[in-house]
Formats: structure tokens, sequence, C-alpha cells
């Protein structure tokens, strides 16, 4: 698995949870020119990047990089394609984000 493997997974994440690579940027406290660079395969997050990357989506550095195909549990989706995963990832997302407070209810 290459530059361009990870790359595509995390263009993937970004937009499953509907990050611009400037929000992207950001949170990595990174240049969009850099994340751009790691999605179109042309250059490698550091350590504590990849690290930060995996906390900010919620895999293990494995999945991102290729060593394992196991998707977060919640994720474990058998038979969907990289599209239909992105969906259902927004909508967790969206149901996440319209979570009432414990102490609103």
């Amino acid at each position: 698995m290459g530059k361009e493997y990870i790359g595509n997974k995390l263009r993937s994440l970004r937009k499953a949870k509907k990050l611009s690579q400037a929000e992207l940027a950001q949170k990595l406290n990174l240049s969009s020119w850099a994340v751009a660079s790691y999605e179109q395969g042309k250059s490698y997050p550091s350590v504590e990047g990849l690290m930060k990357i995996c906390d900010i989506f919620g895999v293990s550095s494995d999945y991102l990089l290729g060593l394992s195909d196991k998707l977060p549990d919640k994720l474990a989706l058998n038979g969907l394609n990289d599209e239909e995963i992105e969906l259902i990832l927004q909508f967790i997302d969206l149901v996440v984000q319209n979570r009432l407070p414990k102490d609103k209810e």
C-alpha cells in the first residue's frame, strides 16, 4: 500500500465527516497544502500527524495504512462500497450532532 492508498482513505474519511481540506488542516495544525499533498499521494503524514488523523476519524493506523481492512465496529458493514460507507458515516455524524445533552432531556 502506497501513498495513494493512504491519500484515498484520508479523502474518504474527510468527506464522510464533511470536512474541507482547510478544516482538517486546522485540526491537524497544518496547511491546506499539506492535507492536499497527503490526499494526492505526494507525501505521507508524520507519525504524530498520522496519530492525530486516526484520532479525528476514530480509525486505527492499521486501517489508514492499509494493514487492516477492519473498520471500527460502528463501520463494520460487509458488502458496502466506499460511497455507501461515507453516507452512513455522515448519517452517524448527523445523529451525534443532533443528540440532546442528557441534562436537557
